[in-house]
């Protein structure tokens, strides 16, 4: 267990405002909760730290920083551990924890990359569920979502499924959740007997595949969608707005990853019109950030749960509260569309792309 942070730390102040993030959608038969926002760890896995001076990725600042999201109600924090990319995002969590004295919720994973998935094993999916509440300092996962690098073992993934449902039924883990699945074999764990109460994947302007199929499976499952990459980056921010292609940084891991699928859905030039349109939107709306309105329009999907939101520090906690009060107008979403159908439409389900098929 992670020894607790030293006397000397001191966590962030809460928000003046009094203004809170609401919650989200009840997320499987335990009916968890989230916050509508939830606080998404990746970057603290090291690769994220971008600005130097503003960076709050790693150490006691890193700890310190999850206060103001808790004062602004984004009391649920997605993390996972080294095997999935996140670094110490487990640890960071759990020296907070000890620190605040409440019990916000931890939503984490189980990734399944390499021997595990050709050898699963009640006893190793025990001990990555232990191994969680321990540097969590949680009696349970409240939401413990399986990761699996490779199709090609689709018994052995059922049966690493299944011993998630004996933690749960243990009482380990709160619910089962998946990340970055495609809808065929979500539909397959859930026949087996599998919970899907929620699946993490990339939603976003740029990226719109759950709309393809799996939004349509999840109202008729029940599942929620709980979404990252939905500002891609930072690329959909005021920031890119009127900036040539070649003065952009790639600085971070998360702008490599989401040029890409900016490059896929339509280029630089139909990007322009998109961020000048989505600008035009929060003039409407009291000068809502860019940023908010591509947020607003993935968290107002009936299927989506709640949203998964990165930060190098907790500058934007204000601006997620400011989200939550937006409302977008048919008018509003109308605009937004006649943009998205200039750009190029996704023909793959999700996460198809990255398992080599077609975007």
């Amino acid at each position: 267990m992670t020894p607790p942070p030293s006397r000397a730390l001191t966590l962030a102040p809460p928000l003046d405002s009094v203004a809170t993030v609401p919650r989200g959608a009840p997320l499987g038969s335990a009916g968890i909760i989230p916050s509508a926002v939830i606080k998404g760890c990746w970057q603290l896995s090291g690769g994220h730290r971008g600005d130097a001076a503003s960076d709050r990725t790693s150490g006691e600042a890193a700890v310190a920083d999850f206060s103001a999201f808790a004062a602004a109600g984004i009391d649920s924090f997605d993390m996972g551990p080294e095997a999935c990319g996140y670094g110490p995002a487990e640890e960071y969590v759990g020296k907070y924890l000890r620190l605040c004295g409440s019990q916000p919720l931890v939503f984490t994973k189980l990734c399944c990359v390499g021997y595990e998935q050709s050898q699963p094993s009640a006893a190793w999916v025990r001990s990555r569920v232990e191994r969680a509440c321990s540097r969590t300092v949680k009696p349970a996962v409240d939401l413990m979502q399986l990761y699996w690098n490779d199709y090609g073992y689709s018994k052995e993934l059922l049966s690493t499924g299944l011993f998630m449902m004996d933690e749960k039924e243990a009482g380990f883990i709160r619910a089962v959740g998946h990340t970055n699945f495609d809808t065929d074999h979500l539909e397959k764990l859930r026949a087996a007997g599998v919970e899907v109460a929620s699946h993490q994947i990339q939603f976003s302007l740029l990226d719109r595949r759950p709309l393809m199929q799996q939004a349509a499976w999840c109202k008729e499952s029940g599942c929620k969608l709980l979404p990252y990459g939905v500002v891609a980056g930072g690329l959909l921010s005021d920031a890119y707005l009127g900036l040539p292609a070649d003065a952009v940084t790639i600085d971070t891991s998360s702008k490599g990853k989401y040029s890409s699928v900016l490059r896929r859905s339509g280029g630089w030039p139909w990007f322009q019109r998109l961020l000048t349109t989505l600008r035009s939107v929060g003039d409407k709306h009291g000068g809502a950030s860019i940023a908010n309105v591509a947020t607003k329009w993935v968290l107002d999907h009936e299927f989506v749960g709640a949203v998964i939101l990165g930060a190098r520090n907790a500058n934007h906690v204000s601006d997620h509260v400011a989200m939550c009060s937006l409302q977008l107008t048919q008018a509003d979403r109308d605009a937004i569309q006649a943009v998205l159908e200039e750009g190029v439409q996704s023909k793959g389900d999700t996460y198809a792309w990255e398992r080599g098929g077609q975007f």
